[in-house]
């Protein structure tokens, strides 16, 4: 399994497509915009008033009929999966679509054309480094009334294997699999999007596909071909005349691939998985999908990862010599016992700062904060994780030993578990953003026991002393 560091990536300059929506018929313009690192994949709907930006997250999800629809406060984005499928096949990361229609354009009912124009917009890469969830415990979901269910088990890289039984004549079981990512542009990217007669009909009674044709979608005819029928899809597909190939499907299109339905749907797999909003590295079995086990699955992992980075405690070696000891913390914190809460630090990077704590039953807040009951106060665990803080926001400056950090602002602070005499803290800050002004914004986490004990932002300035006595 390779473990070698993988930047984000984004595009060089904007690209805009334009065309059709399939459902709504609606014209649309689409833009694809570069976007900041780890700012991951969003869409912003420009035709309605404070032009609203919608992320491509699996909670957002919320209806899978004929696509995957996002909606957040109202606002709302139809059929994402194949602009997100071909983000995804190029291993972009980062990007801001802009549509201004709540539907991104159909094309031919394939990825083909979004990968070609973010190729012709340019790849770059980053600084910061691509976020990955590696699979190590199989998941799985099951949509009980059809049958329906993803599993991804673990892999040395993102695979894709689809099996799909549509149960017709015309349409019978088809297997796709996707081996490598780099593989997506030449082999699932042009894979068009299908549907059965059946269907085509419901969603023409509907009012639907009205932006459809015969050259953006696959229709298989299930069923025997009526003049009425005729008549509707001439009308419908603006088409003089319509036939049955051989094969069992409408005229005017010729099948890319044999098992091009089963290719599609893996596309879909991807578009939709790509709701999960991190990068995975994992083999994804797929056997009759949809959009809506899609999602549902997407949501499953989404929540497994969020939970599993929380409740990850970094792993440190206690029997090794502290990056910093008591006596170099004191040297760098203007704090001293009884209120010095960091007895070590084990790690620090430009970016995060890893340090520890041994609560013992000697702390001087025990004797008075819950006697009989000692627990350590959830203020001094948020203090403990500002003064770890301190290391990292004075280990930029040459001269620590001259500035002070303050508070400016603490957020979304919650208090997960107690922490009692005989515990191990372990405490974690991550840079959110670059120290800019002397201002520093961290991601702050405090572990007790192999779990997640407290977890806070966290806003500090660094101020020079010197100039804070003249004011």
């Amino acid at each position: 399994m390779s473990d070698q560091v993988i930047k984000q990536r984004t595009i060089a300059k904007e690209v805009s497509l334009t065309g059709v929506g399939l459902h709504t018929g609606m014209n649309v313009t689409m833009t694809f915009k570069p976007a900041a690192e780890n700012h991951g994949y969003a869409f912003k709907r420009v035709d309605l008033e404070g032009q609203p930006v919608i992320e491509a997250d699996a909670n957002y999800v919320v209806n899978t009929q004929r696509g995957t629809n996002l909606e957040k406060m109202g606002v709302k984005i139809q059929t994402s999966e194949h602009v997100l499928a071909a983000l995804v096949g190029l291993e972009i990361d980062n990007v801001l679509i802009e549509l201004n229609a709540p539907e991104p354009p159909i094309m031919d009912g394939s990825s083909k054309y979004f990968i070609e124009a973010l190729k012709k917009a340019g790849i770059v890469a980053q600084e910061a480094e691509r976020d990955e969830f590696i699979v190590t415990d199989v998941i799985s979901y099951t949509d009980e009334e059809t049958g329906s269910e993803i599993t991804i088990i673990p892999s040395d890289e993102y695979q894709v294997t689809t099996m799909v039984d549509f149960g017709t004549k015309v349409l019978g079981t088809q297997n796709a699999t996707l081996k490598h990512l780099s593989e997506f542009e030449t082999e699932i990217a042009n894979s068009r999007t299908f549907s059965f007669l059946h269907e085509i009909e419901t969603l023409l009674e509907h009012g639907l596909i009205k932006g459809g044709d015969l050259n953006n979608a696959i229709v298989y005819v299930d069923k025997e071909l009526s003049k009425e029928t005729m008549e509707k899809l001439k009308v419908a597909f603006k088409k003089d005349s319509i036939s049955v190939k051989p094969n069992g499907i409408l005229d005017n299109l010729t099948l890319h691939y044999p098992n091009e339905a089963a290719r599609h749907k893996l596309l879909d797999v991807i578009g939709d998985l790509a709701l999960i909003g991190t990068r995975v590295r994992g083999k994804v079995i797929a056997n009759k999908p949809g959009h809506f086990v899609n999602t549902q699955f997407a949501k499953k992992v989404s929540k497994i990862i969020k939970i599993e980075k929380r409740n990850k405690v970094p792993k440190i070696d206690l029997n090794q010599p502290p990056f910093m000891d008591i006596n170099q913390i004191m040297k760098m914190l203007p704090h001293r016992p009884p209120f010095l809460l960091v007895d070590r630090i084990l790690e620090l990077s430009d970016s995060h700062v890893v340090g520890m704590k041994n609560v013992t039953m000697n702390e001087p807040f025990f004797v008075g904060h819950f006697p009989g009951a000692p627990i350590m106060p959830g203020v001094l665990q948020v203090e403990a994780l500002a003064q770890t803080g301190g290391i990292l926001a004075l280990s930029t400056v040459p001269d620590p030993e001259n500035y002070l950090t303050y508070f400016m602002k603490i957020d979304n602070v919650k208090f997960k578990q107690q922490v009692i005499p005989g515990d191990t803290l372990i405490f974690k800050m991550d840079l959110i953003s670059p120290i800019r002004r002397g201002i520093c914004h961290m991601q702050a986490y405090a572990y007790a026991n192999g779990k997640l004990a407290t977890e806070a932002e966290l806003m500090a300035q660094i101020v020079k002393v010197k100039e804070e006595t003249k004011k």
